[in-house]
């Protein structure tokens, strides 16, 4: 029996459900976009223990914080399934699916993506009942849906937690603020003296990667509207954060390796807008309740575009060659256009987004019409603890 729901048929709740696994063990916008399946799965099984199966980050992240998740077992690195993370010592998959199995579970959902590798691991996690995605060579779970690569991520994830009887009860992936996360924001960067606004010029990815010079011209330009700017970045970043601060001309804070994960979710949360390529702290922005401007590559903006747009712009590039060699880089999902996916190039394949538009986005959002709504987000950003 299927029960209609917001998204379409939810199957039935599964019975004495005590213990319910979750594996999306990747990266920080990954770990953003499954939320509101987790907020779904906590609707549906108030009582169950919900264990993510993920990094040693996400165990940090979630230690004392309010929400779906009750507590992290951290995977072993493996391919397919995480990168290792620095000085973490070495374990093996067996071992952890062997002491996985003593878990009980009743419920194992595979949140992490096509199935090929993660597939194995929740399947050998011993669960009553197993569900999840599936490209066409991977191994099936008890109950799956095919993975399709154009999907929103959200989207994508709430399917599966229909399978088992969790009909979604939001779209908009939300993360609580706790006091300590304010405390820690507070202690590095002060109390405020003018509004903020936050910049992330980097990412993984440096396709996705807006010029640095783009980004010290919006510095620019919100510093002499009167904001205390705010250029964020991961250690890895450093050299892109140094190349906005040094072209925009302007006094900006640069914030490098200073915050940890949940100090940089208060952080923004204290902004008035965060202005960022599409990687992790864009989407960590969205969640805590801030305005945010995303600049994006036409693919990405399908698959993790914010929906909305009282709070939220998303501007995409069109471009789907690479500027180095002409390949055509959209994923090849279909037989009668292969498409080829990848080449070795990775240069920006969002140059092609003006500063006009991302200037005339941000300010629309610092400055809405008169009549306009409040923006909602009050509650994202408050603490439950």
């Amino acid at each position: 029996m299927v029960i209609p729901s917001l998204l379409g048929p939810t199957a039935e709740r599964v019975p004495d459900v005590e213990r319910i696994a979750v594996l999306r063990a990747n990266a920080l916008g990954d770990f953003i976009f499954v939320l509101p399946a987790l907020d779904a799965l906590r609707a549906a099984y108030p009582s169950a223990e919900i264990v993510l199966l993920g990094a040693p980050w996400h165990a940090k992240l979630w230690r004392d914080r309010p929400g779906p998740v009750d507590r992290v077992l951290v995977v072993p690195p493996a391919p397919g399934i995480r990168q290792p993370e620095s000085g973490e010592p070495q374990s093996a998959m067996e071992d952890f699916l062997a002491a996985a199995r003593k878990e009980r579970f009743d419920l194992a959902l595979q949140l992490h993506g096509g199935g090929a590798n993660s597939n194995p691991v929740v399947g050998g996690l011993g669960a009553r009942i197993t569900a999840g995605l599936r490209t066409e060579e991977a191994p099936p779970l008890d109950r799956w849906i095919r993975y399709v690569y154009y999907q929103h991520e959200v989207i994508r994830y709430l399917e599966v937690a229909a399978l088992v009887g969790a009909p979604a009860t939001t779209i908009v992936p939300a993360l609580a603020v706790t006091d300590a996360d304010r405390a820690e924001a507070a202690e590095v960067l002060g109390p405020p003296e003018r509004p903020r606004v936050a910049l992330h010029p980097g990412a993984t990815d440096t396709r996705r990667r807006w010029p640095a010079e783009r980004f010290a011209e919006v510095a620019r330009e919100l510093a002499g509207d009167g904001y205390e700017v705010l250029v964020t970045g991961t250690p890895a970043e450093q050299e892109v954060v140094d190349r906005v601060v040094a072209a925009a001309g302007v006094p900006v804070r640069p914030q490098v390796g200073t915050l940890s994960l949940g100090g940089l979710a208060a952080c923004y949360a204290g902004c008035d807008l965060v202005v960022s390529n599409d990687t992790g702290p864009l989407h960590l922005a969205a969640a805590v309740g801030t305005a945010t401007v995303g600049i994006y590559w036409v693919g990405n903006l399908i698959n993790t575009g914010n929906p909305l747009r009282g709070r939220h712009r998303p501007i995409s590039s069109w471009a789907v060659h690479c500027p180095v060699c002409g390949v055509d880089c959209t994923p090849g999902i279909y037989p009668h256009r292969p498409g080829d996916g990848e080449c070795p190039h990775r240069d920006s394949f969002v140059t092609d987004v003006p500063v006009v538009e991302v200037l005339e986005s941000a300010r629309e959002l610092l400055h809405p019409q008169p009549g306009a709504p409040e923006p909602p987000g009050a509650g994202a950003r408050s603490s439950a603890g």
